[in-house]
């Protein structure tokens, strides 16, 4: 054996060694585990959206319709009305949509034992003759230069609001001038289609939107105040800032919805926003949410 083979073989034997020992006590790197994501819990659930319909009530007039929104499936029945005075009152229709948007998407809780229903326009008619539309508007699609009154009154020109069989009369009101009222007591369709409606679900109590005189007010009609008229005005105005005020004495008013549910055992409020052009919304969101939760306990 050469020289160059014996260097090649020992150099050989010493890298076989090397190798070895490094195998036995070079250290085992500790493998990294990456965190799983935590996973959401099944049990966490999304807020319950309560349950919802839409009825409609009636046509006005001019064969537009009149829409009940019903929220809950409790005993206890509660309802809302805005734009009896359609488009010279059209924050209250406005109201009446928020407080529907709010109801779906779960902003204000419906108690179980509640339902609600709310009819956010029971002057379509006077509402479109601001507006210029049948859909949901928005204060963008109203005629501000539209005369004082302008679509207060339905298609035949009544004042839905004096066409209720509360001292009806077939002439009435309005600041002092005459309006009309009717040829009877709901003659309308619009006000008949809400007397059906209260006589379906007889609610424990009524709240009507208006402006402006920035109050509410009780209603009577032949027998004085009701005592739970005293108890849902003083529920929503104490809960929304308003003063109460127990009797409108402005000027005469005869044929009213709010006199004529006093004469069937029914309490209902006038709630007055205090502009025309403004809904107060945080006002009466406390208002609707005072008083859906008083009457969450059956009374």
């Amino acid at each position: 054996m050469t020289k160059r083979q014996i260097i090649v073989l020992v150099i050989g034997g010493l890298i076989i060694v090397i190798g070895v020992l490094l195998l036995i006590f070079w250290p085992t790197p500790t493998p990294v585990i990456s965190p799983v994501p935590e996973q959401p819990s099944a049990l966490v659930e999304e807020p319950a959206v309560a349950t919802s319909s839409s009825v409609v009530m009636g046509t006005s007039v001019a064969g537009r319709t009149i829409t009940a929104y019903q929220f809950g499936t409790g005993d206890t029945h509660l309802m809302f009305v805005g734009g009896i005075h359609g488009g010279y009152e059209w924050n209250s229709v406005l109201l009446g949509y928020q407080m529907i948007d709010e109801m779906i998407n779960g902003s204000i809780s419906i108690p179980d034992t509640v339902t609600i229903h709310i009819i956010p326009n029971l002057n379509p008619d006077g509402t479109f003759a601001i507006t210029g539309t049948d859909e949901k508007f928005t204060a963008a699609n109203v005629d501000r230069n539209a005369a004082t009154g302008t679509g207060r009154f339905n298609a035949n020109n009544v004042d839905l609001n004096r066409n209720f069989d509360c001292k009806w009369q077939p002439e009435s009101t309005w600041r002092g001038s005459p309006v009309s009222a009717g040829t009877a007591a709901f003659s309308e369709p619009e006000a008949a289609a809400l007397r059906d409606y209260v006589t379906t679900y007889t609610p424990v109590g009524v709240v009507f939107w208006h402006s402006q005189a920035d109050a509410v007010y009780a209603s009577e009609c032949e027998d004085g105040i009701l005592p739970g008229t005293r108890t849902l005005m003083k529920t929503y105005a104490t809960a929304a800032g308003y003063k109460t005020v127990d009797v409108f004495d402005a000027y005469p008013v005869t044929g009213d919805a709010e006199g004529w549910l006093a004469s069937i055992g029914i309490p209902a409020i006038t709630v007055e926003f205090k502009t025309h052009n403004d809904m107060d919304l945080e006002k009466n969101r406390a208002g609707v949410i005072a008083t859906l939760e008083y009457y969450s306990v059956p009374r």
